[in-house]
Parts: C-alpha cells; sequence; structure tokens
C-alpha cells in the first residue's frame, strides 16, 4: 500500500458537479469505518474518527461547501479513486487559488478524508479564525 505523501501527491479526480458528490457522500456514508478526519493546519489525529461522527461531519461540511461555494459547479473535491477512495482532498471555497499549481504556489487543500494514517502537509498560510472554530466546534474541542 503506499504511503500518505505517495498518495496525496498522486493522481485524483475531481467530483465536478453536486450531484455526483451526493453520490460520493452516499457511497462515504455507506462505509464510515476507519476514515481519518485532517485539517491542515490542526493536529494530525492519531486514530479514526468512530463512524458515527463521520456522518454528521460529511453533512457539516458538505453544509459549508454549498454555502461558501455559490457556483453550479463542485469542483473542489477531489478523490484518489472514484469507486474505492482511500484519499479525498477537499478544498476551502475561501482560499482556492489555483489548486492545479498552476500559479506556481501550491494550495493545499484545507480537509484531507482518508483511510490511510495522515501524514502533517505543509502550508505557509494560516488556519483563518472561522475555520479553526468551525473544526473546533465540529470535532468537540470548542
Amino acid at each position: 500500500m503506499a504511503t500518505f505523501s505517495e498518495r496525496f501527491d498522486g493522481a485524483f479526480s475531481g467530483i465536478l458537479r453536486w450531484h455526483q458528490l451526493d453520490a460520493f457522500w452516499e457511497r462515504l456514508r455507506g462505509d464510515a469505518e476507519g476514515w481519518y478526519v485532517y485539517q491542515i493546519g490542526e493536529g494530525v489525529p492519531e486514530e479514526p474518527l468512530p463512524a458515527g461522527e463521520l456522518i454528521p461531519f460529511i453533512e457539516e461540511l458538505d453544509a459549508l461547501l454549498r454555502r461558501e461555494h455559490d457556483e453550479d459547479f463542485c469542483g473542489i473535491v477531489y478523490v484518489d479513486e472514484p469507486t474505492d477512495p482511500a484519499l479525498i482532498k477537499v478544498y476551502d471555497p475561501n482560499n482556492l487559488g489555483a489548486s492545479c499549481g498552476s500559479s506556481g504556489k501550491r494550495i493545499p487543500p484545507r480537509w484531507v478524508i482518508t483511510r490511510i494514517p495522515p501524514e502533517p502537509v505543509a502550508d505557509d498560510a494560516p488556519v483563518p479564525g472561522n475555520r479553526r472554530r468551525w473544526w473546533q466546534r465540529l470535532m468537540g474541542r470548542g
């Protein structure tokens, strides 16, 4: 199995339409065991999120994405393997930059959902206060 870093830097497919994201979240809801949830800029989780907590996280994340990415397309969620995912990258609608790296500056995703134990991901930008508070509330730390 590839390491987290190898998989993180590998090829990803974008989920381009909101209805595709709905179907993808439904697939995750049906297989909610063993997922680590990591907000870049916060501590790396040492244990997977309990299955009962993954579904509310997905619902909160989906609501945030739809509220703050006011577009008729999604295009900010990427998955390593659409039919059998192990790593999902979710970009912050308020810090998209050029997520593909075409600007010369690589913008990391804000959230990573992974079956592979995560490793720290470098991000030069500080985590915005609203994202930190959202995360802490969601993870029961605030």
